[in-house]
């Protein structure tokens, strides 16, 4: 087969080619022509549906429409309930006066206060700490009586306070840190 012949054969070859994608893509055009026709005239038929409805009855048209708009204010100005989220109390510390432990975080009948050894410990609610606590005086029960001692401020704006515990069976005496919203 010589050169020119092969030529020939491509180009007959590209020549079908071209025909095949011109064939395919005035079909698929014609396709998408006919879908966007359709869903236009849907559309149109929809608006003119509800304008025809809007026509014909107008009371029961704007009553719905009042109806949705009274439901969506409903919801949007129903807001929350009337109970607000609880905030701990305040207390005006003075050192020397006596105050009772309170889990800030925590609630239930088992509540334990936390106290350290340095203000703002890091490892204050490390378990690994916790391991052999006991009778160590480290985890005091809501509610205990303690005297404070001192206060300190320490990263920027938390305040701890340094009490002495005074009616914890076998810690009496003994002394630890504590977070200021620890007491009441």
């Amino acid at each position: 087969m010589s050169n020119d012949e092969k030529s020939n054969d491509i180009e007959e070859v590209v020549e079908s080619v071209k025909e095949t994608v011109e064939d395919a893509v005035e079909t698929v055009t014609e396709a998408v022509t006919e879908t966007v026709e359709t869903l236009v005239e849907e559309e149109q038929n929809a608006v003119s549906k509800i304008m025809g409805f809007k026509d014909s009855n107008p009371k029961l048209f704007f009553g719905a429409i009042a109806a949705v708009v009274i439901v969506v204010l409903g919801i949007a100005m129903s807001g929350g309930s009337n109970n607000p989220i609880p905030k701990s109390r305040q207390v005006n510390l003075t050192i020397g006066n006596t105050y009772s432990l309170k889990g800030i975080n925590s609630y239930g009948s088992d509540v334990q206060v936390r106290l350290v050894a340095v203000p703002g410990s890091m490892a204050a609610y490390d378990e690994s700490e916790t391991e052999g606590s006991e009778g160590s005086c480290k985890e005091m029960a809501e509610g205990t009586k303690v005297k404070l001692l001192q206060m300190q401020d320490a990263f920027g704006g938390a305040k701890f306070v340094q009490v002495e515990i005074l009616d914890a069976a076998g810690c009496e005496g003994r002394t630890g840190w504590a977070s200021s919203g620890n007491l009441i």
